[in-house]
């Protein structure tokens, strides 16, 4: 690991779940609170997960520890990727985002390691960024029916912009409106 380079403060602006049956999008809460899994009643709670596309190195339904509890973006990636995509917005709930944070802007380019502290205690621990894949382009090709090919196009366009995917590291509450700390670590 490598050594602290800096901390950043942001305001969470959202906390969210995605607890519908067959659906990754999630919807506001004032707060969630996260234990050793995640957040329970959301479709990625668990310790462990059963491999599928993106962990290959394993055969496909093996049990494997679960790196994807939470899933973070910030406020203003989503603006980005909006302008890029030359759409009025993208909203979190569409990204299957759990905590939206507002105020650090590089979020998706945050290295393996670096937490996200909240006045709780609770702690998120970074796995890495979130690789867009087309499920979330087709949320927004629905909201934007006369936009031509934004499915394929916000996989690109989401690129080091989708956010990050990350483990709690320590439970605790998370509300909207507080201040968070960033931990960021040089490699």
């Amino acid at each position: 690991m490598g050594q602290i380079a800096q901390s950043h403060s942001c305001t969470v602006e959202a906390v969210l779940i995605a607890n519908q049956a067959e659906s990754f999008i999630t919807s506001r809460l004032p707060q969630i609170d996260v234990t050793y899994g995640g957040i329970a009643g959301d479709r990625h709670f668990g310790l462990t997960k059963r491999a599928g596309v993106r962990e290959s190195m394993y055969p496909r339904g093996m049990e494997i520890f679960n790196r994807r509890q939470i899933t973070v973006v910030s406020m203003e990636e989503c603006a980005a990727v909006a302008e890029a995509l030359g759409v009025p917005e993208i909203r979190p709930e569409w990204l299957g985002a759990n905590v939206v944070v507002r105020g650090f802007p590089d979020l998706t380019r945050l290295s393996n390691g670096s937490r996200i502290l909240f006045p709780s205690g609770a702690g998120l621990l970074c796995e890495g960024e979130n690789q867009p894949c087309r499920y979330p382009g087709d949320v927004i090709q629905s909201h934007y029916p006369d936009v031509a090919k934004l499915s394929a196009r916000f996989v690109q366009h989401a690129q080091r912009r989708r956010g990050i995917i990350c483990i709690v590291e320590r439970p605790g509450a998370i509300a909207a409106g507080e201040e968070a700390t960033v931990t960021v670590y040089e490699d």
